[in-house]
């Protein structure tokens, strides 16, 4: 039996899954967040709570490429400040799906993401300069990194969609586009590795699934390359746009759908 008969999709179907497969590739070396246009597409073709189980895969493959292009890059003071608040987060996110249903998940994580769209926003226009990443070490700045771990956690177990959080974190700690995707890439792979038992915990990976990961992450490599060129002409001005306006556009097709 093939994939698209196991899941009951379309040849339509299956085609909308591959380009959101290769987006996810594209985010992962160009525009972080970006790929929440992929988690609507997953939730669209397939049930809702399989497509979080289904996506993770494909999301760590696209992980992998994404470190291994900017690897160098990483500011790992940040990481190791994050990544305590971001482990409640991801077992806070496991008890809530253990009861929400597929309308109370997609309603509060769109209500997040513009939130905290909203909130980037606003700092961006009222505050000067951005601190460096070197000076983001102080009471308020690791209140915000625990802040925004959470809420990073709570999101990445929920829908997949921790991205635009971190991506929103990552902008208001001053990251430079380099330093952004490079310290980005080792967290998501760290995080989403450590999904992976919890997601299987909750059913939402199974020899189904991975079955149909497999047919999906060859779409994410030419979405990677892809990534890889547009970056470099990407100027520091439109790469935040983007990111912000990712966010903006995954909340409200959560909200909206």
């Amino acid at each position: 039996m093939n994939t698209m008969t196991l899941w009951h999709t379309s040849g339509w179907g299956f085609a909308a899954l591959a380009f959101a497969a290769l987006l996810v590739g594209f985010s992962k070396t160009a525009v972080s967040g970006a790929n929440t246009v992929s988690l609507a597409i997953f939730a669209a073709v397939l049930p809702a709570r399989a497509s979080t189980g289904v996506l993770l895969p494909v999301l760590i493959a696209g992980d992998v490429l994404a470190v291994l292009t900017y690897r160098r890059h990483a500011h790992w003071p940040t990481l190791w400040r994050l990544f305590p608040a971001v482990a409640a987060g991801v077992v806070a996110g496991t008890l809530f799906l253990v009861w929400a249903d597929d309308g109370i998940v997609r309603t509060s994580i769109g209500a997040i993401l513009l939130l905290m769209a909203g909130v980037t926003l606003w700092r961006r226009r009222t505050a000067g300069a951005p601190q460096p990443p070197e000076e983001a070490g102080t009471r308020a700045g690791r209140l915000k990194a625990r802040s925004y771990g959470v809420l990073g956690g709570f999101t990445t177990m929920v829908a997949n969609a921790g991205g635009p959080v971190m991506s929103l974190y990552l902008l208001s700690a001053g990251f430079r586009k380099l330093g952004f995707l490079g310290t980005s890439a080792f967290f998501f792979l760290i995080v989403n590795v450590s999904k992976v038992p919890f997601s299987a915990g909750l059913g939402l990976i199974d020899g189904h699934s991975l079955l149909l990961d497999a047919a999906l992450v060859v779409f994410v490599v030419p979405g990677a390359l892809l990534g890889k060129w547009a970056v470099d002409r990407i100027n520091q001005r439109l790469f935040e746009q983007l990111v912000i306006a990712a966010t903006v556009v995954g909340g409200l097709q959560l909200l909206l759908r």
